[in-house]
């Protein structure tokens, strides 16, 4: 049986983040345990005034090779990995004068942080740690006789234990840590190997695998009864998961996922050249406007579906400021997600408690490459992000009558929309406005018709209706995410009042499909690039 209280006597400590090491260290001395180093973590500790071994007394073997080879020694890792109280171990431990290591510290060469900083291939090579790694995983196999730290955020947690033991660890603690250090090298080797994969060109390397940090515990996850946690990747891409929060309550998960969204769409329009809102419901845009300023794209988004929006979470392209936080605090809001704000929007959303107000310092690159992760029973699918922007696209205009240049700029809007909304999508727009959404119908004919129903309901909710038959879509444009299989979802958007369609095309049917467009005489343009989103 595994005995739980183990006294430290040695610690080996090699550290790059010395995020509070000496006063770590300085504890771990007041009782009594010898102090063990390598390089930069030993002078810091012996310039602090601590006694503290260098490894290459330990080992008796010299740091060599610009100090890649210092601890992978039988000394070091025998002293990890005896069994204590194996008369075996004890004797290959005497044979040798292996020294037993109760306690390892360690955190690794900073790998993520340097590819975050873009830099050149031969130093993120020489911030791969091996012997870090090769350590840790010695000490959490042995997890019944040493305790291993990876973290400076549980220092403080074992120096209580330490003062409330007697200058022991409990074996509870040391299995708690011996997970988290297992989980912090198998992160460590999935960000160096999907790096590798990435500098090779292959899509699909035949091993894949990703880890997190645990950002915070959830509540629960997409229902009560489901428990859920927030991880961060370590991708430096702003959004939710680099965002400060500067007031309100805890995220829901639904809140992570729906923000996410909203920030994805809205990172779609160049904030040099446009103010845009995004109105997100269940991960899906119910509004989505450009404007001169935040609080016209604002007023505009909102007028596509006032009724969805309640509750919903906004997200803005630009600094917040007090006119638009002034308008978007008129009905209930559960988040809004800005590069920035103002002191007076702050202020302004500062009296809404219970309101979230994230700021991301920039926004993501729509750009970008990366990838994306679901989950299926027993695997999971990877993909690289759908980074594919309708300002590069080459448009084939195939009708015979030509777009306007006010009905282009309405179907370019339109199709950065529609990339972000739940396949089958269908959206309509008009002056940079988005004024109907079908989003994640079976049958596009549906979601045609439901996005002129929208419409149709906006229109009377902003009172602009004179008929029961009136819509907003009278005169928009419509975008698709993939091509019209037949007219008739086409034939729905000429019924609701739509002059020009973009899409991507590429259906066998696509003369037919033109052939009607012709015929309820219809701009149509195609994209040759599709948008599913499941």
């Amino acid at each position: 049986m595994p005995v739980d209280l183990r006294r430290v006597s040695r610690a080996l400590i090699s550290v790059s983040d010395k995020t509070h090491l000496v006063e770590f260290a300085r504890a771990l001395a007041a009782h009594g345990v010898e102090l063990v180093s390598t390089g930069g973590t030993r002078k810091a500790l012996a310039e602090a005034g601590l006694a503290v071994r260098d490894v290459a007394d330990l080992t008796q073997f010299p740091e060599m090779m610009d100090g890649r080879l210092k601890t992978l020694h039988p000394k070091v890792h025998g002293g990890l990995l005896a069994i204590r109280e194996n008369p075996q171990h004890e004797a290959a431990m005497l044979a040798h004068d292996i020294q037993p290591i109760d306690l390892l510290v360690v955190n690794l060469y900073p790998f993520e942080s340097t590819l975050a900083q873009g830099a050149r291939f031969e130093e993120c090579v020489e911030n791969i740690d091996i012997g870090g790694p090769a350590m840790i995983r010695a000490a959490s196999k042995n997890h019944d006789d040493v305790a291993v730290v990876v973290d400076p955020e549980d220092y403080a947690a074992l120096v209580e234990e330490l003062e409330a033991t007697g200058g022991a660890t409990r074996l509870a603690t040391r299995r708690r840590l011996a997970q988290k250090a297992f989980a912090r090298t198998a992160a460590y080797d999935a960000a160096i190997s999907n790096w590798l994969a990435q500098e090779l060109g292959e899509a699909s390397p035949p091993l894949r695998a990703f880890g997190g940090r645990l950002a915070e515990p959830m509540r629960y996850g997409e229902n009560p009864h489901q428990s859920a946690g927030f991880y961060l990747t370590g991708e430096q891409r702003p959004g939710v998961t680099t965002a400060r929060q500067l007031q309100g309550k805890q995220l829901s998960y639904n809140n992570v996922n729906d923000t996410d969204a909203a920030f994805e769409c809205v990172a779609e329009f160049d904030p040099t050249r446009t103010a845009a809102a995004v109105i997100v419901k269940h991960a899906n845009p119910c509004g989505v406007a450009e404007g001169a300023t935040l609080a016209e794209a604002y007023a505009m988004a909102l007028r596509c579906d006032p009724v969805s929006a309640f509750g919903g979470i906004v997200a803005l392209n630009r600094r917040l400021d007090a006119d638009a936080a002034r308008e978007i605090v008129k009905i209930f809001t559960e988040v809004i997600i800005a590069p920035d704000a103002d002191e007076e929007a702050i202020a302004v959303i500062g009296a809404k408690k219970n309101l979230r107000l994230l700021l991301t310092g920039g926004l993501p690159d729509a750009r970008a490459a990366g990838l994306t992760y679901r989950s299926v029973s027993g695997g999971f699918l990877a993909q690289s992000r759908d980074n594919a922007v309708v300002d590069d696209m080459k448009l084939q205009i195939v009708t015979k009558r030509q777009p306007t240049s006010e009905e282009l700029a309405d179907l370019q809007f339109a199709f950065r929309v529609v990339k972000h909304v739940k396949s089958n999508a269908i959206v309509y727009a008009k002056n940079a406005a988005t004024v109907g959404i079908g989003a994640g119908q079976m049958s596009r004919v549906d979601s045609s018709r439901i996005a002129a129903h929208k419409a149709q309901e906006a229109a009377r909710a902003a009172d602009l209706a004179a008929s029961l038959t009136e819509s907003l879509a009278k005169g928009a444009v419509v975008a698709s995410d993939a091509f019209f299989p037949f007219a008739d979802g086409l034939l729905a958007a000429a019924e609701a009042g739509a002059t020009a369609v973009i899409q991507p095309g590429g259906s066998i049917n696509d003369k037919d499909v033109i052939a009607a467009a012709d015929a309820q005489d219809l701009a149509m343009v195609f994209t040759g690039v599709r948008h599913f989103r499941h």
